[in-house]
């Protein structure tokens, strides 16, 4: 079973690998064991906002090409 801040780490290792066509990003747990949980649920927090944020401008870019 994984410990708190490994599934942590999955968890921003899956966000970072949600789109198709790039290399898939590894993150290497000994590079990580100095930040504590707060600061790895504030990386997803900030990956989450990033994504929506991109969506949100997709959107308004596709909304240009509709046609009522």
């Amino acid at each position: 079973m994984k410990s708190r801040k490994e599934q942590l780490i999955t968890d921003i290792e899956n966000l970072l690998n949600r789109y198709e066509g790039i290399k898939p990003t590894h993150i290497d747990p000994s590079l990580l064991q100095f930040l504590d949980e707060n600061t790895l649920i504030s990386i997803i927090e900030s990956l989450l906002r990033q994504q929506e944020k991109t969506n949100e401008t997709n959107i308004e870019w596709l909304e240009q090409f509709k046609t009522y």
